[in-house]
C-alpha cells in the first residue's frame, strides 16, 4: 500500500488499490489537499436536539454493550460535523483527541480527505477505509467503518454512524455492525416521527374544529372525495394539484404547500386531520383556490373544538377560544369550507389514513432502490461486474443474499442459448462474510425441482415465501440447504430470469433471513425491474465482449506473432488494445538486404475490426514494398497512393470506412555504417536515446497523414552510435486526459533516460510510467538498440572493369573466408562472386565493387553503376549462357537487387555453417 501511495503522489499508475479509495484519493488531489496537513474547522453550535441525535442516542444505548473493546461510535450531522462520540474503552480517547476526532470538527471529505466518515457521506453509500488507505497521514493508524443515515421521511442524509478503532483492531464484522446501527438509527427515526406526527394530528384535529365548519367523511376507506372539473382549472393544473395532495397525504406530516398554477396564480394545499364515525384517525389535504378578485393565499386559522382538556399545540400556537364554541355539524360528505376575509373556496382533494404514510415510504424506497440500479448497474460492459453490481445494489436493500447465475452457453458467446445445461456462479452478493452459498466460477447444475430450475423451464419467477413448505428447493443439497434453514435462517426466497431481447441469460435468486417478513408480490415486482434492467446491461456486455474479443483476435494475429532473427538491432515491443476497442496500429521489424532492418510504426483511423482489416492490408503493402528494398520516402509514397485507392474503391462501393488520415513512420537502420534513413506521414517522431544517456526527439521532417495525395515525403539521414536506442510508438502512448502532450514527451523523455537499461526492461519502463489508467487509443510501443559490425566483419574490394580481375576476386575471397574460418563456403562463394562479377563486367558499366558481410549470415554484394537488373531465366539445351544466375539462385539461400542513387547492388545469402 506504501508502494501504491508513492506511486499515485508522482502520478503513476496504481494497481493493487480499490477503486472506491483510488477515486477518493483522486478528489482529494484535485482538492489540493495534501497528506501530511491535517487542519479541520470547528463549531461549538451543536444541535444535539436533531432527529437524528435523538433517534441515535437510544441505539447507541443499545448497542454499547456489545462493543466495550478500544472502539468509538460516533455520530455526524449531514456536513461531517461530530455531534456525539461514544468510546467502549478509555485508552482509546487520547488517540482520537489527537486526530480531531471530538464534537465539533468537521471531518468532511473535502477537508479531512479521504476517511471513513467524510467518504461515506460523499458516496451515500456504507464505506470502510483502513490503514494507509486514509488520505491523511494522521489517520493511518484507525480503521473507520461508516455508513450514512437516510432520514425516512424527507429521503434526505442526515448524517452518518462510525466506528472507528485501531486499524490493528479491524474485524470483518465491524462492517455488518455499522450497517445494522444505521438501519436501526434509521428505523428510530421512523417511529420517533410516526409518534410525533400522530400527537400532532391530534392537537391538529383538536384546534381545527374550535369554530370552524369541520372536515369529516362518513363511511370507510380513504378515497379523494372531491372533483376540481367544476373549477375552471386546466387538467395539467388538476393533475398537480393531486399529485401534489397525494405527497403532503403519504408525508404523514400536518403541512401546507404553495403550487404555482399555469395561470400566474398560486393555490394553497393544506393538509387538515380528519375522523371517520368509526373513528379512524386520518388525514385531509384542502386546496384553497385563488379567486377571480386575485386575493393572496392566506391559511385559515386552526382552532379548537370542544377538547376535554385544550390542545397545547397548533400550526400557529392559537390561544385558546372561550368554552361554549359551538361545535361543527357532522357532514355526510365532503364539506366546502371557507375561511372569512379570505376571498378563496376551499376543497377536499384526498382524504387518508395515517397508515398511507408508511405505505409512501415503502414505495419511495422501492422507487431509490430503481433508481439507484439504474445509475450503480451496467457502469461497464464486463459481464463480471454488471453481475457483481446487481448483487450489490440488491443486498441489502431487498434481501439478504443474492446470486447471480449465466448459462454457460451464454458466456461462450452462443447468440441463441438454450434454457439448460450448466450455469456459472457470476456473482453473489452477501450481508454476511461467510456466504453460505456455491462460490464465484462454480459450475453446477440445478436439479429440476428447485424453483430456479422450474423459472428457467417456464420463463417465470417464482416467489416461495416460505421455504420450509418448498421441497423442491431442499433437493438441491439437502446437507447445504438444510443448513441454510436452520443456521443461517434464510426463510423465504425468489427467483428471477435473466432475459434480454428474447435470450435466456440465466437466472438471478432473492434470498431473505434477517428480516423476519417474507417477500410478498411488491418485492418481487421490484426484483424483476432491477433483473430486468441489468439483464440488459449483461447482454450488451455480453455482445461487447464478444466482438471485443474478436477484434483484438484478428488484430493480434494480423500483427507480428514475434520478432523475426536479424542482428542489426536489439528489439523488444508492447501492444496494448484499447477498452473502448481495437483500433489499427501496428508495428514491425522486417529484415532488408545488406543486415539492414527496417522499423515500423503505424496507425490506422477508426476502431473496431474494419481497422483491424485495414492494418492489415497496410501491413502486408509494406512487407511487399519493403522486398523492393524501397528507400523509406519512395515506400511511403507508394502507401499513400494505396490508401487513396482504398477510399476511393469504398466510396465507389458506398460500404466501409475511409482510412485517409492514417499515419506510418518507416525507418531503416544499416549496422555495417549506423546510418539511419527515415520518414514519416503525419506520425509522431520517434525517440533516440544516446548512449550516455541523452533523449531527443528525432529531427525528421513531418509529412502528411496517408490517404491526402500530391505532397512528398522528406528523408531524414542519422548516424547512430553504437547502443543507441531507437523508440517508436503510437499517439496512444502520449494520449491520457489528465494532461496534454507537451507533459506527455517530458514523461516519455524521463522513462527512457537510463540506457544502460536492456529494450525489455525499457518497454516496460515506459509502459508503467506513460500507460493511461484507462486508455482510449491503442498503445503500440517498438523499443530498438542498435548494434554495429566490427570492420573486421566487412572485406570490399573496388574494382576496374576488366576480365581478369576475376581470379584476383576469387584469391581474395578464399583469404577472407579463411581468416573467417568460413573455408566451407569457399566454393560456393568463388562461383556466386565470379557469375555476379562477371555479368557486371560484361553487361555493366561505372566502377565496381565487391563487399562480403560476415553478419549473421554471409552475404555477398556486387554494385556497379548501372540501373539495368537481371533476370533469371532458364537456359535451353542448346543454350551457351543464360545460367549464370540460376546457378547463383541455386547457390544462394536469398539473392537480389536494390537500387542506389549511382547504380544497382545485386547481393547473395547464405547460412553460415554452425
Amino acid at each position: 500500500m506504501a508502494r501504491a501511495r508513492e506511486r499515485f503522489a508522482s502520478g503513476d499508475r496504481v494497481e493493487g488499490v480499490r477503486a472506491p479509495i483510488l477515486q477518493s484519493w483522486q478528489r482529494c488531489r484535485d482538492l489540493g489537499l495534501r497528506p501530511d496537513r491535517f487542519e479541520l474547522p470547528y463549531d461549538a453550535n451543536l444541535d444535539l436536539e436533531s432527529p437524528l441525535v435523538r433517534a441515535a442516542l437510544p441505539v447507541l444505548g443499545r448497542v454499547e454493550p456489545a462493543f466495550l473493546g478500544p472502539v468509538s461510535l460516533i455520530i455526524t450531522d449531514s456536513d461531517g460535523t461530530v455531534l456525539v462520540r461514544r468510546t467502549g474503552d478509555r485508552s482509546l480517547d487520547p488517540l482520537l483527541d489527537a486526530i480531531q476526532l471530538l464534537p465539533g470538527f468537521r471531518y468532511a471529505e473535502r477537508l479531512a480527505g479521504t476517511c471513513g466518515l467524510g467518504t461515506a457521506l460523499a458516496e451515500r453509500r456504507l464505506h470502510h477505509v483502513r490503514g494507509p488507505e486514509h488520505f491523511a497521514e494522521c489517520l493511518q493508524g484507525f480503521a473507520c467503518f461508516a455508513a450514512p443515515v437516510l432520514n425516512p421521511l424527507s429521503g434526505r442524509i442526515d448524517g452518518a454512524v462510525n466506528l472507528t478503532c485501531r486499524a490493528s483492531d479491524a474485524r470483518p464484522a465491524m462492517e455488518s455492525f455499522i450497517q445494522k446501527a444505521r438501519n436501526s438509527i434509521e428505523q428510530q427515526i421512523l417511529d420517533t416521527c410516526s409518534q410525533r406526527e400522530r400527537t400532532v394530528l391530534q392537537a391538529y384535529v383538536q384546534a381545527r374544529r374550535r369554530g370552524c365548519t369541520a372536515v369529516a367523511v362518513t363511511g370507510e376507506g380513504a378515497a379523494s372525495v372531491e372533483a376540481l372539473g367544476d373549477t375552471g382549472l386546466s387538467r395539467r393544473d388538476q393533475e398537480v394539484l393531486q399529485e401534489k395532495a397525494t405527497e403532503l397525504l403519504c408525508s404523514g406530516a400536518v403541512a401546507a404547500a404553495e403550487v404555482m398554477l399555469s395561470t400566474g396564480r398560486t393555490a394553497m394545499l393544506l393538509c387538515r386531520p380528519v375522523t371517520t364515525p368509526s373513528g379512524i384517525s386520518g388525514a385531509a389535504v384542502e386546496a384553497l383556490l385563488p379567486s377571480t378578485s386575485g386575493h393572496s393565499t392566506r391559511l385559515p386559522r386552526p382552532t379548537e373544538p370542544e377538547p376535554a382538556e385544550p390542545a397545547r399545540w397548533s400550526p400557529q400556537r392559537p390561544e385558546p377560544e372561550p368554552a361554549g364554541t359551538p361545535k361543527a355539524p357532522k357532514a355526510t360528505k365532503a364539506a366546502e369550507t371557507s375561511d372569512p376575509g379570505s376571498g378563496e373556496a376551499g376543497r377536499l382533494l384526498l382524504v387518508g389514513e395515517p397508515t398511507v404514510g408508511r405505505f409512501a415510504m415503502q414505495t419511495r424506497r422501492r422507487l431509490q432502490l430503481l433508481s439507484e440500479g439504474g445509475v450503480r448497474i451496467g457502469t461497464t460492459l464486463d459481464v463480471a461486474q454488471t453481475a457483481a453490481e446487481l448483487a450489490d445494489v440488491a443486498v441489502p436493500q431487498l434481501a439478504d443474499f443474492v446470486t447471480v447465475d449465466l448459462l454457460q452457453s451464454v458466456l461462450s458467446w452462443e447468440e441463441a442459448a438454450e434454457t439448460g445445461g450448466p450455469l456459472h456462479r457470476m456473482a453473489v452478493g452477501s450481508i454476511r462474510a461467510d456466504c453460505p452459498f456455491y462460490h464465484m466460477d462454480t459450475q453446477f447444475e440445478f436439479v429440476p425441482t428447485t424453483p430456479q430450475a422450474r423459472c428457467l423451464a417456464t420463463g417465470q419467477s417464482i416467489l416461495e415465501p416460505d421455504l420450509t413448505l418448498a421441497p423442491g428447493w431442499l433437493a438441491q443439497d439437502p446437507v447445504r440447504t438444510e443448513k441454510l434453514l436452520v443456521e443461517q435462517g434464510i426463510h423465504s426466497l425468489m427467483t428471477v430470469l435473466l432475459r434480454s431481447s428474447g435470450i435466456v441469460l440465466g437466472v438471478v435468486t432473492f434470498y431473505r433471513s434477517e428480516k423476519p417478513d417474507p417477500f410478498e408480490n411488491d418485492d418481487l415486482s421490484l426484483a424483476e425491474e432491477l433483473v430486468a434492467h441489468a439483464a440488459v446491461c449483461i447482454d450488451n456486455a455480453r455482445r461487447y465482449t464478444r466482438e471485443h474479443t474478436m477484434a483484438v483476435a484478428l488484430q493480434r494475429s494480423l500483427l507480428p506473432q514475434g520478432l523475426p532473427q536479424q542482428g542489426a538491432v536489439e528489439a523488444a515491443y508492447r501492444y496494448l488494445p484499447a477498452l473502448a476497442g481495437v483500433s489499427g496500429d501496428w508495428f514491425d521489424v522486417i529484415p532488408l538486404s545488406g543486415a539492414r532492418v527496417a522499423l515500423v510504426v503505424g496507425d490506422v483511423v477508426g476502431h473496431g475490426i474494419q481497422a483491424a482489416a485495414t492494418m492489415g492490408r497496410l501491413r502486408t503493402a509494406i512487407h511487399n514494398f519493403a522486398a523492393l528494398d524501397l528507400l523509406p520516402d519512395e515506400l511511403l509514397s507508394h502507401l499513400d497512393d494505396l490508401v487513396i485507392r482504398l477510399d476511393n474503391d469504398a466510396l465507389a462501393s458506398g460500404g466501409g470506412h475511409g482510412i485517409t488520415g492514417s499515419s506510418c513512420l518507416y525507418a531503416i537502420y544499416d549496422p555495417s555504417s549506423g546510418q539511419c534513413t527515415m520518414a514519416r506521414a503525419g506520425h509522431p517522431p520517434p525517440a533516440l536515446v544516446t548512449p550516455d544517456g541523452h533523449v531527443t526527439l528525432a529531427d525528421l521532417p513531418p509529412g502528411p497523414p496517408l490517404g491526402l495525395g500530391g505532397l512528398p515525403f522528406q528523408v531524414a539521414e542519422l548516424e547512430l552510435p553504437t547502443g543507441s536506442q531507437l523508440v517508436l510508438y503510437s499517439d496512444g502512448l502520449l494520449q491520457d486526459h489528465r494532461r496534454d502532450i507537451d507533459a506527455g514527451v517530458e514523461r516519455l523523455r524521463q522513462a527512457l533516460a537510463h540506457p544502460q537499461r536492456p529494450p525489455e526492461a525499457t518497454c516496460q519502463a515506459v509502459m508503467d510510467a506513460m500507460l493511461p489508467a484507462f486508455p482510449q487509443d491503442d498503445v503500440t510501443l517498438l523499443v530498438t538498440r542498435t548494434r554495429r559490425l566490427d570492420t573486421r566483419q566487412i572485406a570490399t574490394w573496388k574494382l576496374p572493369s576488366a576480365p581478369e580481375v576475376v581470379s584476383t576476386l576469387r584469391t581474395a575471397v578464399t583469404r577472407q573466408l579463411a581468416d573467417w574460418d568460413l573455408e566451407e563456403l569457399q566454393f560456393t562463394t568463388e562461383l556466386i562472386l565470379s557469375e555476379l562479377l562477371t555479368n557486371a563486367i560484361r553487361y555493366a558499366t561505372g566502377p565496381l565493387q565487391v563487399r562480403m558481410l560476415r553478419a549473421d549470415s554471409l552475404i555477398c554484394e556486387v554494385s556497379d553503376g548501372s540501373s539495368t537488373s537481371p533476370h533469371l531465366r532458364h537456359a535451353a539445351t542448346t543454350d551457351e549462357g543464360g545460367r549464370g544466375l540460376f546457378l547463383v539462385a541455386q547457390l544462394a539461400q536469398r539473392w537480389g537487387t536494390r537500387y542506389t542513387a549511382n547504380g544497382k547492388i545485386i547481393w547473395t545469402e547464405q547460412d553460415i555453417p554452425p
